[in-house]
């Protein structure tokens, strides 16, 4: 293992700690009682973070590398994205997909909003817009069905984060919305969901043993500590979080699928 000291359960690790050597990981990984269920983020994960999120292109190398995992062990990609953005991506078939951090899985089920929720959209969005002004230039909102997202990555640093901050406050007093911060964003749901569900479905269906979850957002912290005591958990780049490992970015991620294919 590297020199990166290891957390107990449920604690935080904070920035300016060292990365851990993607290997290393992928053996403690591979050391889990088998089935193992390998859950995998997108952005920040498998596709490095850019200003448009629909300028996000995988990794070389990384679906190939995903494919290859899935022929070995069960694999599920999780993420805020709809499952038709994520078709755009080409994962196979072999692998489970979510999006809407769950809400959505690919061939299974869709999202349909009941009168109230769409009610409550419908709020949700007109304070996502205002929000969208007050940032001003580079701001822009994304609208899901289930949903709607704040980008302030283009936006002047200290306004959008300020407008980001007031609209997470303001959709708070929404009753029955679900706020879910991200890097540069903000997204309100009108109904509940976690990553962390969308994890505990799959591994009831394949009767894994152990998840091993890959992430880089607060939306992943939910998994990070829902497999806390028996799970392997990596956050990949800065930021506190519960989880025990830290990768440096997405070619350190697809260093450990390939590590943890061949292990496997």
């Amino acid at each position: 293992m590297s020199d990166t000291v290891t957390p107990p359960s449920g604690s935080s690790r904070l920035d300016g700690t060292a990365f851990d050597d993607p290997n290393a990981v992928a053996d403690e990984a591979a050391a889990l009682e088998r089935p193992l269920l390998v859950g995998l983020d997108v952005d920040g994960v498998l596709a490095p973070i850019v200003a448009h999120a629909d300028d996000a292109e995988l990794l070389p190398g990384v679906l190939e590398a995903v494919g290859a995992l899935a022929d070995r062990t069960p694999v599920a990609i999780v993420s805020g994205r709809t499952v038709e953005d994520l078709g755009r991506f080409g994962f196979p078939d072999v692998v489970q997909m979510f999006g809407l951090h769950g809400l959505e899985r690919r061939d299974e089920r869709e999202v349909e909003l009941g009168a109230h929720e769409r009610q409550r959209l419908d709020r949700l969005a007109a304070l996502a817009d205002a929000a969208a002004i007050l940032a001003g230039d580079g701001a822009w909102v994304e609208l899901k069905p289930a949903g709607v997202v704040l980008h302030v990555r283009e936006a002047h640093p200290e306004i959008g984060a300020r407008s980001a901050e007031l609209l997470a406050q303001r959709a708070a007093d929404v009753t029955g919305a679900h706020v879910k911060p991200g890097h540069g964003v903000v997204e309100l749901l009108a109904r509940s969901t976690s990553k962390a569900e969308a994890m505990s479905e799959l591994q009831r269906e394949f009767g894994a043993r152990h998840i091993a979850f890959v992430g880089d957002d607060r939306t992943d912290e939910e998994v990070f500590t829902a497999i806390a005591d028996d799970g392997c958990s990596i956050r990949v780049g800065p930021g506190a979080t519960a989880a025990r490992h830290r990768l440096a970015g997405p070619p350190a991620v697809l260093q450990f699928l390939t590590a943890l294919t061949a292990a496997l």
